[in-house]
């Protein structure tokens, strides 16, 4: 047998490997209802009419072809105008690099910080990607937990003590993907303070930033003095626009210190040739167009937040805090009647034929949760949870 590599053999993703069992009963004629996938596309929501538009004409009038590695200046000049409007940071089309969405700027920025034993601080929980890459990089993924009775806020102390001399940076995922989780003006001044303290710059993924419902989110980006920020964002999901695969990072860096490492990403983004060129087109008219179809979005997403939010209060066996941004909810499993969260996650998915993702796919903090996507509308998330309930309440005799 020819071997593959270890470091692609030890991927995981929890969010995509669930589905596999879940084709299995779908292949035996078995409606599954899948809450695994934060993919707003699957139902309701599609990107405006007028980025639509502008991807289809961009097609027709030929453009088609390759562009620069890092990005059109058009669209880096939208993002700048973008980022200027929403976060207050003054930054030039430079400063900018257009990405095959968020997770080939996680990769640049992974690839472009870190050697073999580097570490670098991780959300818990936290997006899967962000462990698993760094592995990929042979790098360690070093995880700072978040407090569940504080709204999971990032613990600063916790952060703290997982610093040493070969950390490269602190990473930030703000509002949080699984928790739904939105940090506090407070909270993000204070990892900007540990940044500051030990020389390090914050990776911030900012993909949900105008999906929240109660607050308003803070970049580290606009309150930076002298730390670098690297955010990081894209057209997935306030634009709705997941199957573009597109997005972007910008330094935010006063004092210069990432002047190699931004060589180092250039020269990633050349390997790899360039982006999406039509979808470029597209975000331009995104970025510039208007977007009061986000308050229609919203408005359908509270509802089901908040429809969602109060099931899960009232199944026996888990207990919730409710989400604040994008579209999952992180439910704890109080009663632990299975040897794992998988192991509850699986027969969740064989009895009452509903997935959803288990915690522990999310780092260490997951351990003995499950994020639910609340992306369907009421009446086929009111179907999830009943069954649920059910289940629940047959398992533990309530």
């Amino acid at each position: 047998m020819i071997r593959a590599s270890q470091r692609a053999m030890g991927i995981v993703y929890a969010i995509r490997d669930v589905v596999l069992p879940a084709r299995e009963l779908e292949k035996k004629g078995i409606k599954v209802i899948r809450l695994n996938i934060g993919d707003p596309g699957k139902y309701d929501f599609q990107p405006p009419e007028h980025m639509q538009e502008a991807y289809c004409r961009a097609i027709k009038e030929g453009h088609n072809y390759y562009g620069p590695s890092e990005g059109l200046p058009e669209l880096r000049e939208a993002i700048v105008e973008r980022e200027k409007r929403k976060n207050g940071v003054d930054i030039t089309p430079d400063d900018v690099r257009v990405t095959t969405a968020v997770t080939e700027a996680l990769q640049f920025v992974f690839g472009g910080l870190l050697d073999p034993g580097d570490n670098i601080l991780v959300p818990s929980p936290s997006y899967p990607p962000y462990v698993g890459l760094v592995k990929f990089y042979g790098a360690e993924p070093r995880e700072y937990m978040t407090v569940e009775e504080n709204g999971w806020q990032p613990d600063i102390d916790d952060m703290r003590k997982l610093i040493d001399e070969r950390t490269k940076a602190i990473a930030v995922i703000n509002p949080n993907n699984p928790t739904g989780a939105l940090y506090e003006k407070k909270t993000v001044k204070a990892i900007l303070d540990l940044a500051g303290e030990y020389d390090l710059p914050v990776i911030s993924d900012e993909i949900y930033d105008l999906m929240t419902y109660e607050g308003k989110h803070v970049s580290p980006g606009s309150l930076t003095k002298d730390v670098p920020v690297i955010v990081m964002n894209g057209l997935s999901k306030v634009y709705f626009a997941t199957g573009w695969r597109l997005g972007y990072l910008y330094y935010v860096d006063p004092e210069g210190k990432l002047e190699e490492v931004r060589e180092a990403i250039d020269k990633l983004a050349r390997i790899r040739v360039c982006p999406n060129t039509p979808a470029q087109l597209a975000a331009i008219a995104g970025m510039r167009g208007p977007m009061d179809y986000l308050e229609e979005y919203m408005k359908k997403l509270r509802e089901r937040r908040d429809y969602v939010y109060k099931r899960i209060q009232e199944i026996p066996g888990v207990s919730a805090v409710k989400p604040q941004g994008a579209f999952y909810i992180f439910p704890k499993i109080e009663e632990r009647k299975w040897k794992s969260d998988f192991d509850f996650v699986m027969d969740v998915l064989h009895e009452a034929h509903v997935l959803f993702v288990h915690g522990s796919g999310f780092g260490k903090a997951g351990d003995w949760h499950f994020r639910i996507v609340f992306l369907p509308p009421v009446d086929v998330l009111e179907e999830a949870m009943d069954r649920f309930e059910e289940f629940m309440r047959k398992r533990l005799g309530a």
